[in-house]
């Protein structure tokens, strides 16, 4: 889709002026609607700030910018907009508190707008996959990033704004849009108004189109006419969670036989999130917590083997995750039990510990630092490993 009529959106200083709107042009926000460049209130401290701006990484909810301007002469001048040369790298600004003279040096962030015309889940899942080889600048190193999905995008005009309210915060755009017109009038905007984006569907469709020599539908997901079957792999996805959620926290254990995979461990070294995750990938997953006191299900030692999985984690992680599950419960430090005391979490893993030694053909698998999905994809490698018969230790090991 051609786009010769777009006029300039408002962008950093120094940027070119607007050109005239010609009668055909799409209505767009006037440039009077712009919004200020300012920050969210805050009154913490600047590592409180920056541990507040992590938190909106992983979320990717946006900050409120309605705050209001300085009323006080005597104080620090408004900052320059976004990407201007009177703006620093990190974009501070000051914010005014309503009511009194306290102001504080906060940081805005960059902006990343994610723009889909499904679901957003594969921009969001890349953009998270690209900020996670940056953690030591976005915590550590003072320079946040805020993301906002925009989901559902089916119409030009809708995109229009988006992008143009992209220039306005000097934001980079990450798009998904199955449409070859829509994904062309995205790349022409923001090309016009400068703003530096990454269509991520498109060179991948265009690859796989080329090698299989059929041209793609160009509809994007829920489209009218796109029809998707019930297949098997999908009742069977509903099976492994149905059965999953039965088997959660060592119930049923007679069951455990009709399990693809098995974990064991531990409270709170993930068994249960981790059994949802992989039954959403269509495998039957049952878990049995290790509880110093408590006897094992005989038939977790009659199972094949190669199903089970040992989980564990590093004491002093696992203490503070006890801690913070205790307090959700309302247990206050007045009452105080061994489920998060030291010796006892120490005793608990040196118990588990001795189980996996006792039974080499479990894989135990290192949980601290890592995410789900790092997590399942070690107990799916190993998995598909020994269904394959590839070449697999004979006593425990670590992973």
């Amino acid at each position: 889709m051609s786009l010769p009529n777009l006029r300039q959106a408002p962008t950093a200083a120094g940027a070119p002026e607007p050109k005239p709107a010609s009668p055909n042009q799409v209505s767009l926000p006037s440039d009077s609607e712009q919004p200020q460049q300012t920050s969210r209130k805050s009154r913490g401290s600047p590592q409180l700030n920056r541990w507040s701006m992590a938190r909106a990484i992983r979320s990717g909810r946006k900050l409120d910018r309605g705050v209001q301007k300085a009323q006080s002469t005597e104080l620090e001048p408004e900052p320059a907009p976004v990407g201007s040369p009177d703006s620093n790298a990190n974009n501070h600004a000051w914010l005014g508190n309503s009511g009194n003279d306290y102001f504080m040096e906060v940081t805005t962030g960059k902006q990343i707008y994610m723009v889909s015309d499904g679901t957003g889940w594969t921009a969001e899942h890349s953009v998270n996959a690209a900020l996670g080889q940056f953690e030591h600048c976005l915590v550590d190193r003072g320079c946040p990033v805020n993301t906002h999905l925009f989901s559902g995008i089916d119409d030009v005009e809708r995109l229009l704004e988006i992008i143009k309210q992209a220039a306005k915060e000097g934001a980079m755009l990450v798009y998904t849009l199955a449409d070859p017109s829509m994904a062309e009038s995205a790349r022409q905007a923001c090309s016009l108004w400068g703003v530096p984006s990454t269509d991520v569907l498109g060179p991948i469709t265009e690859a796989v189109a080329s090698h299989l020599g059929v041209s793609p539908s160009g509809l994007p997901r829920g489209a009218p006419g796109r029809n998707f079957a019930l297949t098997d792999e999908y009742f069977r996805r509903i099976e492994s969670v149905e059965f999953t959620i039965k088997q959660d926290d060592g119930a049923l254990p007679q069951n455990l036989h009709k399990a693809d995979i098995i974990l064991a461990g531990v409270s709170r070294t993930g068994k249960t999130p981790l059994s949802i995750y992989l039954a959403q990938k269509g495998y039957k997953v049952a878990n049995v917590p290790i509880v110093m006191g408590v006897q094992l299900p005989k038939t977790l030692f009659q199972v094949d083997p190669e199903k089970v999985f040992g989980l564990t984690i590093n004491p002093v992680v696992l203490q503070t995750i006890r801690r913070v599950r205790a307090k959700s419960l309302g247990f206050g430090t007045e009452a105080r039990s061994n489920y998060s005391e030291m010796d006892y979490v120490r005793e608990e893993l040196e118990f588990a510990g001795k189980i996996f030694a006792q039974n080499p053909g479990w894989p135990v698998i290192e949980v601290t630092g890592k995410a789900i999905e790092e997590t399942a994809a070690v107990v799916l490698r190993l998995y598909h490993d020994r269904k394959q018969r590839c070449s697999m230790p004979r006593i425990s090991k670590r992973y």
